[in-house]
């Protein structure tokens, strides 16, 4: 069961880690083959698991050291119906394979977590289509009904929410709302944004946020932005209301290249993981809220690392 299904302690005032660019790292730093980016596959052997138990375990040991609490998100960003029948999944493999993504979690939770350290379990969940352009996009009751299976697998395992990442369009991601409020499961947001600060549709931020809030009785917990760099919205977040205090995490890029840019680069960009956390420092200014920090593509767990220190540093 999910201790923390009712009460997520990351809406608190302690800082959590999020881990990072799990897929980059597997990638580029182990040389593992992901097929169309898809990390879950790597539940289906003993090799593979281990190695992403050391991954979740690296940024566990980071969130030790700190003091901090942590939310770790199961590799299935890519564990949804269209992504999966290309990979050779039917519903229910893919069924399975949700489940088991959690249960690794909560073997890690089980054995590693501390009052120091809260360990939440988030079921990941990835957009129908592509996650840099908005294209392929479905009404609202549509979005809704595709991804209900997933997260109704969530909602009958330990997971204590669902987050879905890289949203490119807001219909999407009211649907995801609706059908995380129909398995009464808590759920959190994450919007990706282009060098101007908007979504890949065009919509502001402010809008996409407003709009969800207001298409779902704002029953997300909270919203996040990723695979952005921080040059790339910072700029956004200067405008007040009430929106910005929506947003409680980040999960930013180490490259400041945009997505077209990213798409069709064949080497690593890590960025600098000491300029990073500084860019990290200076949003916190901005949003008094945030709670939940990590990386998204090119990052690993030095990033993490430099970001989480820094931001110790300055609220000690």
């Amino acid at each position: 069961m999910s201790p923390y299904r009712t009460h997520l302690p990351q809406l608190g005032d302690q800082l959590f880690l999020a881990d990072s660019g799990m897929e980059t790292t597997l990638i580029f730093h182990d040389g593992i083959d992901l097929p169309y980016f898809a990390s879950f596959v790597l539940l289906e052997d003993a090799a593979g698991h281990a190695r992403l138990r050391k991954y979740f375990e690296q940024h566990i040991q980071i969130a030790h050291a700190a003091g901090t609490g942590i939310v770790l998100e199961t590799p299935t960003w890519r564990a949804n119906a269209d992504w999966g029948a290309t990979l050779g999944y039917d519903a229910a493999r893919l069924a399975a394979i949700n489940r088991a993504a959690v249960e690794q979690l909560a073997e890690l939770r089980d054995q590693l977590e501390t009052p120091a350290t809260p360990i939440v379990i988030s079921g990941n969940l990835g957009p129908r289509g592509d996650g840099y352009v908005a294209h392929r996009t479905m009404s609202v009751a549509e979005a809704q009904a595709y991804h209900a299976p997933q997260i109704d697998t969530f909602a009958a395992t330990a997971a204590d929410l669902v987050s879905v990442f890289t949203m490119t369009y807001v219909e999407e991601a009211i649907g995801i709302a609706r059908a995380a409020k129909a398995a009464d499961m808590p759920v959190v947001v994450s919007f990706t944004l282009e060098t101007d600060g908007r979504l890949p549709s065009g919509m502001p931020l402010s809008e996409a946020i407003e709009a969800t809030d207001a298409a779902c009785d704002a029953h997300p917990a909270y919203y996040m932005i990723n695979c952005a760099h921080p040059t790339h919205f910072a700029h956004v977040l200067h405008d007040a209301g009430p929106w910005r205090d929506r947003l409680r995490g980040i999960r930013a890029n180490a490259s400041k290249r945009s997505h077209a840019e990213l798409d069709e680069a064949t080497e690593l960009d890590e960025g600098d993981p000491a300029e990073l956390a500084d860019e990290y420092r200076a949003l916190r200014t901005l949003l008094p809220r945030l709670a939940v920090v990590g990386g998204c593509c090119g990052t690993d767990h030095r990033h993490v690392g430099a970001i989480c220190a820094g931001l110790v540093a300055a609220a000690a």
